[in-house]
């Protein structure tokens, strides 16, 4: 299933592109918002869309850096991480394009009014502040970077949020890890999944550090997470507090 381009219109002023996939159905379905890593919506991103949609739900990636340097750019592009900084203010402004989207997602007539964040490195702290504040009911977080600046945020979540990294991930060294594997001992909504050997960017098919098996089970847990939103019930496995 492939998806198109379209134009978001920002609350604060302006329009950005966002790429969009949804189900031909009548049926009410959920919707999963992709906060993609600093290459942007790239090939990546889109072959991540396009593999959940085929699932039955709806996908959008929205361009994230459309104020200053819009459009993906290559792994090796210097420009990339530039874009990202301060990364602490370059998150809190994305937050607007997270709430236009999810708002956006409410002009589709299959859309069920569930929708879920699934972050990518720069877009792994969407999976904490979606649920916070932003209006989504889930967060999903794949070798998410810079995350102990956003551990404290995660006190006031409720809702479920699922997190996943390799333990050779150059971005979330031991003490990352640990500290999340801590909140999910205390917090019955979080869930850490660990996979040896994994290294940053997992999820990535062009990255070199692509992995499979974890790139495998991260699309199944969001499927998971995905077909719960679209019925009563949520999805959680049993043993998901701390999976390893």
């Amino acid at each position: 299933m492939h998806g198109t381009f379209r134009k978001i219109w920002a609350k604060g002023g302006g329009t950005f592109d966002c790429y969009l996939v949804a189900p031909e159905t009548e049926k009410p379905v959920a919707a999963i918002v992709l906060a993609s890593a600093i290459h942007g919506v790239d090939t990546d991103m889109i072959a991540i869309a396009d593999e959940l949609a085929a699932y039955g739900g709806i996908v959008a990636v929205p361009d994230l850096f459309w104020r200053s340097m819009a459009g993906p750019l290559p792994r090796n592009d210097p420009r990339a991480a530039q874009r990202a900084q301060p990364r602490l203010e370059q998150i809190k402004v994305g937050e607007d394009d997270m709430i236009d989207t999810l708002r956006h997602l409410g002009t589709i007539p299959q859309f069920n009014g569930q929708a879920a964040v699934m972050g990518f490195c720069y877009g792994g702290p969407y999976a904490i502040l979606g649920p916070k504040r932003l209006g989504y009911a889930v967060g999903i977080c794949c070798h998410g970077s810079q995350m102990l600046d956003y551990l404290h945020e995660l006190a006031e979540v409720r809702e479920q949020v699922c997190f996943m990294w390799g333990d050779e991930d150059n971005r979330a060294p031991a003490e990352v890890l640990q500290a999340y594997r801590d909140a999910a001992a205390r917090m019955d909504n979080v869930e850490v999944h660990i996979f040896p050997g994994g290294r940053h960017g997992y999820m990535m098919r062009t990255s070199p550090s692509f992995d499979r098996a974890a790139h495998d089970f991260s699309m199944r847990r969001a499927r998971e997470i995905l077909e719960g939103l679209g019925s009563a019930g949520r999805s959680r496995p049993a043993n998901s507090r701390s999976a390893e």
